[in-house]
């Protein structure tokens, strides 16, 4: 069976790190580049960055971030944010990312996904989305989650896979930030409906709850911010609950 990994996310705004509640209500945690050599040296299997500033020189700033961090980790590490030509991604590889993650440059151009998975291999391309509950059925939102679209979560994930994404990250709205867990029945039936892994994103509070996750969800990744950048929880003790629930992951 394969290991499950834990990814810790940072949320980058202006050069910081941040974190919210429902995608809203941001304050600061702390230096990325900082965060992620912590991170590397203290169990993280992966990190996940997503530029969430919408300047005119996100790229110039990926970048950037992207060469400091390179230099300081030795784990994987995906990048997002404004990401929506094969230069874009080209760029953040050659700096030092090994994936990407796109999203609403995704939903606004499907084909990208295919351009993508052709030029650099599916293994580098992650395609995050963002969904939420309304009138019982998970809808589909741009741009930070900002606006609502009529793609269903499950009709779109399929699509995604079928277009070449190698993973999907999957983020509740309805769950981010509010530490009650993750959305285990919706995950479930992406890992049900889908052959590609799914990281399970939103809603992480306590080690039950990634228990519950990787049980309940059947997620092959479990994504979490706050908990881990305010030291609520630390990640190799959460990797020895995991163990001792008999859920196998790298120690």
């Amino acid at each position: 069976m394969l290991t499950k990994r834990i990814i810790p996310c940072l949320d980058v705004k202006n050069g910081r790190t941040v974190k919210g509640v429902n995608f809203l209500d941001l304050r600061d945690a702390g230096d990325p580049v900082e965060l992620a050599e912590f991170y590397a040296k203290n169990g993280a299997d992966e990190l996940v960055f997503l530029d969430i500033s919408a300047t005119e020189e996100r790229r110039k700033t990926l970048k950037n971030l992207v060469l400091r961090v390179a230099e300081k980790v030795n784990i994987p590490f995906t990048v997002g944010g404004g990401i929506s030509s094969i230069e874009d991604v080209d760029i953040l590889l050659k700096s030092g990312a090994d994936k990407v993650s796109i999203n609403s440059s995704a939903i606004k151009n499907p084909n990208l996904i295919n351009l993508l998975s052709a030029k650099f291999g599916s293994q580098c391309i992650v395609v995050a989305i963002d969904a939420k509950q309304i009138k019982g059925k998970w809808k589909v939102h741009l741009v930070g989650g900002k606006i609502k679209t009529e793609l269903n979560l499950f009709d779109w994930a399929k699509e995604v896979e079928q277009r070449g994404a190698g993973e999907i990250l999957f983020t509740s709205m309805d769950n981010d930030g509010t530490k009650k867990g993750f959305a285990n029945k919706a995950l479930s039936k992406l890992s049900e409906d889908l052959q590609i892994p799914i990281i399970a994103s939103g809603g992480a509070g306590n080690t039950l709850h990634f228990v519950d996750t990787f049980i309940k969800g059947k997620a092959d990744a479990a994504l979490a911010a706050s908990v881990f950048h305010f030291k609520e929880i630390n990640i190799m003790d959460l990797k020895q609950v995991l163990r001792n629930n008999k859920i196998p992951v790298r120690i």
